[in-house]
């Protein structure tokens, strides 16, 4: 094999100590994937499936120079963000991301499943001034669109405002998850709004399981490292999707409370 011909795909996100979710899902997904997987960490946590105990966040020089550390040894084909904590850091890191042109996937991680807050609050406004208009797509979860907009989101009419909204703040592209629904339904919808394009809705089968800790991370890394390897936009988001609800169909609890989606089983023995 060549292996200078590999694809590779970067995570700039929070670490998760019980591996299920942050950089440990995204170099997973990114692996399982058939990419090179590489990082730069805002953020160090300590958490399990029962919540988050703690947070320490690097100074924004340094999780800045881990970027550009990486980008001065590697080619970097796709990225996403995860976890970036406080304004100091996206500032620090967007002043680096504004020159490189490859494909960015921005998933606005604001709070944990388990409630915590995962962003300071002026963290809140430095991303939709600084990230926004560099992302190739954004991908909020329900409540991170309502963060971002204002408005309650209870509906699919609801879902295509909330995103329409997010276009109009400079977004290229937004995947309006559709994973926070209550009751047992038969499809789980998300919404792809493009600029000067109608919505497009994208189903997967609803998967009834407690052990979804971290989702929105995996989504996220497997549609960039879909981006990184050439494919238009919708085709990466269907891909990602067929990726995560298999990991979901195939999720487990290996300690106390949520566990993870399965990265591996799309892996053949």
């Amino acid at each position: 094999m060549n292996y200078s011909k590999i694809k590779t795909a970067l995570t700039i996100a929070g670490s998760d100590s019980s591996g299920g979710a942050g950089i440990q899902a995204d170099l997973k997904t990114m692996t399982t994937n058939g990419v090179y997987g590489m990082s730069a960490i805002t953020a160090l946590t300590a958490q399990n499936g029962l919540g988050v105990t703690g947070i320490h966040a690097p100074e924004p020089a340094f999780a800045a120079l881990q970027l550009r550390t990486v980008l001065d040894g590697f080619i970097v084909h796709a990225a996403k963000t995860g976890m970036l904590f406080n304004a100091g850091i996206i500032h620090a890191l967007a002043d680096i991301l504004d020159a490189e042109d490859f494909p960015l996937v921005v998933d606005p991680v604001c709070v944990s499943t388990s409630g915590h807050k995962l962003m300071e609050d002026d963290g809140i406004v430095a991303l939709r001034e600084r990230l926004f208009s560099r992302a190739a797509l954004l991908t909020p979860n329900r409540p991170e669109a309502e963060t971002f907009t204002g408005m309650s989101i209870k509906s699919d009419d609801d879902a295509i405002e909330a995103g329409t909204r997010l276009l109009d703040m400079g977004v290229k592209a937004v995947l309006m998850k559709g994973g926070h629904v209550e009751g047992k339904p038969v499809f789980v919808t998300d919404w792809l709004l493009e600029q000067g394009c109608e919505p497009v809705a994208l189903r997967q089968p609803h998967v009834d399981t407690q052990n979804s800790h971290g989702t929105g991370c995996t989504l996220s890394a497997a549609i960039a490292t879909q981006l990184g390897f050439g494919m238009p936009l919708r085709i990466a988001v269907t891909k990602a999707q067929e990726y995560l609800n298999l990991a979901l169909r195939h999720s487990f609890a290996p300690g106390k409370g949520a566990g993870p989606v399965n990265h591996m089983a799309g892996l053949k023995r």
